[in-house]
């Protein structure tokens, strides 16, 4: 039997949302909605009665004389004309003789019905006057609305945030608060920008600037009862954004003087072969420094350079002094060679391109607390005129960060300002005046408070729900496919110790190769019916993999065709119930591809159901890794006697498994600020290329490291030569892995990372659409929602219109009570079925601003529309400041911890590939053995 070790983290972070959700009370048309609300029960109830009324009409007109000339001709049509009005519920105002016969003749048949008749005609004349009053109510709302709007364009936070995420708008924020009225068309646009940065700082947890902000806390007994509080003062915390760093060191880089004096370093990793270098070859693709966020894309690939007695030596020179500088290495190229300097520098500056030298006193290191400090000194180490007037001319720069923090609002506007012309300063001394600097000069992060209390909370389906998770894992067949390809080279047991000439060989015989076929591969046929991953290798861990999603699918289809049948034979259930028998099945399939050791994130939001109050936790998304919740974030709490890094350092000494240590992989310089954070582990992997930012012997090089074959478990893991224990890589940034060159990403695969978004309704067919509308239910299990309530159409189906009219919002309104939607929601429109890389946008329908803003996003009657719920809604909300209640997320930690004491189903030693385009390049390549021998 397995043994289990399973524990929720005692800390997390929480994302809170810079204004209180009351915010956005002022941009609700209250009175209109009332008057909606009246006019739909009126609209209601007559549609009762006039079906009521049908009857009592047909009666009446079967009463009359069916002869065209008859006595009663008159009466019938009259009667007629009266049924057809009400059934349409349009009668006149004002009824005319034609009405009155009707009624009379009515009367004849019924006296209960005449009077029934005359009420029903006494309120629809009273909807007429009711439908009148909305007009002006909207008016007046919308005034309001605007005027409240306004208001907003006040508050700091709001202010602040603007200033980094769109400085354009922030600027032309005093003369739209100036304005009064409606707003002529430029204003207008301002408008619904304005609308949407208040929805975003109200109503979303997406950390940025003053938008929303972090905090950490703890969940502990001593916790106080309803809530978490968090601090009414927020506090700044800013760098320099990095690519400014990386642009700057292109232009030094770039001018054949400056350069002579920088040091350069042989590219770590690289090795002798019989007639050739072999090292790692790094490119970097600039990013779109017009864009608000940006990186640079680094790629890797082994590369290799012919022998030469001038390169053999040139590197032996290297091993006895460790750094030259750039005018020494083509100096000595000259004595050597009596070469003419030109051709020496030739020489020199093809190396630096070519990636066999680098430059890395200029990177931006993973651990910077402050990078452009840094790249200062950097500069002032290189002792030459030109850095230290360089060095102080950055000096300004520095300084505007420094006072950022604290500085106001408009002060805040004035140092953006001085920063950016103090880094065009930096760029015309290095010959660029002209050089584009990115939009974002600087990142922010704010803190709303550290170490806040929560009460303890249970985690029982939290806990259970985890065991599905590698259903859903988008990397978890890219790891068995790695193993698959190691045991089919080396064995079961196998060992490689060269780790760099595996993931060459990995990925030019067989990984490029096999994700260009996955890219293209669609979860499920046009059947509906699954489509198995790809399996070359025939590996029975892929095949674990899928008969866990089929079993989930089979399932959810289960419970959902029950839930159909309860809700057509009754009112039945509100949410759809998956039982602990249902996860049990998937998670038997998934045994045999259980990781031993899971440390998994999650970001949750508390909230309560708003039928009967019962504590509900939302799973939001869920995330494998170690320090993930907190990585991004250490460097606002790590000034401090308890710094957060050695914290979670602690943390994750404590959660190692038995003989292993965590080692960090950075994916080389950092190219964007998401990546920047303390350190988190012990140790650093030091991949080719890289310099390490660890001391020496923290620092594990590729070199030390071997890959092997367990096969009691049936996982390849890194084993360290040096420690004599396991090695878990572990990735500690923000950027998503397949964004990593090819080595550290390929190292990964052998990490606990993982990504797991948790799509429960994929493969399951939808109900049949009301009013081309289809619904889905929420999914629970336990007190943990896997999915909020949704509904989906398309842009065409919804009453769109364009203008802020009364009548226009009593449109939204009918739709919206006729398909049960909540008031507010979240609504996603995608150009199809998948919404990958749509936002969701807040939508309140009852507000008149909000439905206009909402409207610019459907001007194609194609495009897939969903709304989700908003869970938890304005009553569920959980953390509070002065300023009242905030919309809020934690992420919180769990780990995973099994002892296996039973030989695990394995793959075969050397599974048999099934028929694919890559066979003849595995069966081909028999060099792998020879190159990394078992």
């Amino acid at each position: 039997m397995n043994t289990t070790e399973w524990h929720a983290g005692d800390r997390f972070m929480l994302r809170v949302a810079g204004l209180p959700l009351s915010a956005v009370d002022g941009l609700r048309a209250a009175d209109t909605r009332r008057w909606a609300q009246d006019v739909l029960t009126a609209e209601a109830g007559l549609h009762e009665g006039a079906e009521r009324m049908g009857d009592v009409l047909h009666a009446a007109v079967g009463a009359t004389d069916p002869a065209p000339d008859g006595p009663g001709a008159a009466q019938r049509r009259a009667l007629l004309r009266l049924r057809r009005q009400i059934h349409n519920g349009r009668l006149p105002s004002r009824p005319d003789a034609s009405t009155e016969t009707a009624v009379e003749a009515v009367a004849a048949v019924d006296e209960d019905a005449a009077e029934q008749l005359a009420g029903w005609l006494h309120r629809r004349r009273l909807l007429d006057k009711l439908l009148a009053e909305g007009p002006p109510l909207l008016t007046a709302d919308l005034a309001r609305n605007r005027a409240a709007l306004r208001d907003l364009v006040a508050d700091e936070r709001l202010r602040l945030g603007l200033l980094l995420a769109s400085p354009v708008l922030e600027g032309q924020l005093d003369g739209y608060a100036r304005t009064a009225g409606g707003p002529n068309g430029r204003a207008r646009k301002a408008e619904r920008s304005v609308l949407s940065y208040v929805y975003r700082t109200a109503c979303k947890t997406s950390p940025f600037s003053t938008f929303t902000g972090v905090a950490t806390g703890r969940f502990t007994e001593d916790a106080a009862a309803g809530g978490i509080r968090v601090a009414d003062a927020w506090s700044s915390h800013v760098r320099l954004n990095v690519v400014v760093l990386a642009r700057l060191a292109e232009l030094i880089l770039a001018d054949p003087v400056r350069r002579r004096d920088l040091p350069l370093r042989p590219a770590s990793g690289w090795g002798r072969e019989e007639d050739r270098i072999r090292y790692v070859r790094r490119s970097v693709t600039a990013g779109d420094d017009a864009a608000a966020v940006t990186f640079d894309a680094v790629k890797d690939r082994l590369f290799f350079l012919r022998r030469s007695g001038t390169l053999d030596r040139l590197l032996g020179l290297f091993a006895e002094r460790p750094e030259l500088r750039h005018r020494e290495l083509a100096d000595w190229l000259g004595a050597e060679h009596g070469a003419d300097p030109a051709d020496c520098e030739a020489y020199v500056c093809a190396l630096l391109q070519l990636g066999m030298v680098r430059v890395p006193c200029l990177d931006t290191e993973v651990h910077s607390t402050d990078p452009l400090r840094s790249f200062q000194r950097s500069l002032a180490s290189l002792e030459r005129p030109w850095a230290d007037r360089l060095a102080a001319l950055l000096d300004a720069p520095a300084a505007a960060l420094a006072d950022y923090p604290a500085a106001g609002h408009t002060e805040r506007a004035v140092l953006l300002r001085a920063l950016r012309s103090g880094l065009h300063r930096a760029q015309e001394e290095l010959g660029a005046p002209d050089a584009a600097l990115p939009q974002t000069l600087l990142y922010e992060d704010v803190s709303a408070g550290r170490e806040l209390p929560c009460p303890p909370r249970d985690w029982a389906a939290l806990r259970s729900v985890e065991r599905i998770l590698p259903a859903f894992d988008l990397t978890l067949t890219q790891r068995i496919t790695f193993e698959g390809f190691f045991t089919a080279r080396y064995g079961a047991g196998g060992r490689c110790e060269d780790l760099l000439g595996l993931v060459h060989d990995f990925h030019e015989d067989f990984f490029d190769q096999y994700l260009s076929f996955t890219a293209r591969r669609r979860p499920f046929d046009e059947h509906g019916a699954y489509v198995p991953e790809e399996n070359w290798l025939g590996l029975p861990g892929i095949r674990a993999v899928d008969a866990a999603r089929r079993a989930f699918i089979g399932r959810m289809r289960q419970a959902w065709a029950a839930y159909e049948d309860a809700r057509a034979a009754a009112e039945g259930p509100a949410v759809l119930r998956l039982e602990e028998p249902d996860l049990a099945a998937v998670a038997a399939e998934l045994e045999p591809v259980t990781a031993d050791f899971a440390p998994r994130c999650h970001h949750l939001q508390l909230a309560r159901d708003p039928a009967d109050g019962s504590a509900l936790t939302v799973l939001n998304r869920s995330y494998g890794g170690l320090s993930f919740p907190f990585s991004r974030f250490t460097h606002v709490y790590d000034g401090t006697d308890a710094a957060l890094s050695a914290e979670l350092r602690a943390t994750a000494s404590r959660v190692s498994p038995p003989d292993a240590v965590f080692a960090e992989v950075t994916g080389g310089p950092v190219t964007t600020n998401l990546n920047l954070h303390g350190q988190l582990t012990e140790y650093e992997i030091v991949c080719p290329g890289e310099s390490g930012t660890l001391p020496p012997d923290r620092r594990l090089h590729l070199d030390d490291l071997y890959a092997e074959h367990v096969p009691r478990t049936g996982r390849v893991v890194l084993r360290s030569h040096r420690l004599g224990r396991e090695v878990i890589p572990v990735y500690l940034g923000y950027l998503v892995p397949l964004a990593l060159p090819a080595i550290p990403r390929t190292l990964l695969l052998l990490s606990p990372s993982s990504m797991s978004p948790l799509d429960v309704w994929a493969g399951v067919p939808e109900g049949e659409a009301r009013e081309h509308v289809t619904t889905r239910p929420r999914v629970v299990h336990g007190d943990l929602v896997l999915s909020r309530r949704s509904w989906t159409t398309t842009a065409g189906r919804l009453p769109v219109q364009g203008a802020q009219e009364a009548a226009h919002f009593l449109d939204w309104q009918r739709w919206r009570r006729l398909h049960g939607l909540p008031e507010q929601v979240f609504a996603t429109v995608s150009a199809g079925p998948s919404a990958a890389g749509a936002k969701p946008q807040y939508v309140d329908f009852a507000s008149l601003l909000s439905l206009a803003a909402f409207e610019t996003l459907l001007r194609d009657p194609a495009h897939r529309v969903v709304f989700r719920e908003m869970l938890p809604g304005p009553e569920g909300l959980h953390v509070h400041s002065a300023r009242g209640a905030h919309v809020a997320e934690l992420a919180v930690e769990t780990f995973t911890t099994t002892v296996r004491d039973r030989r695990r189903p394995q793959a075969p030693d050397a599974p048999e590939p099934a028929e694919s385009p890559a066979d003849q390049a595995d069966q081909a390549d028999q060099e792998g053995g020879t190159r990394c021998p078992s």
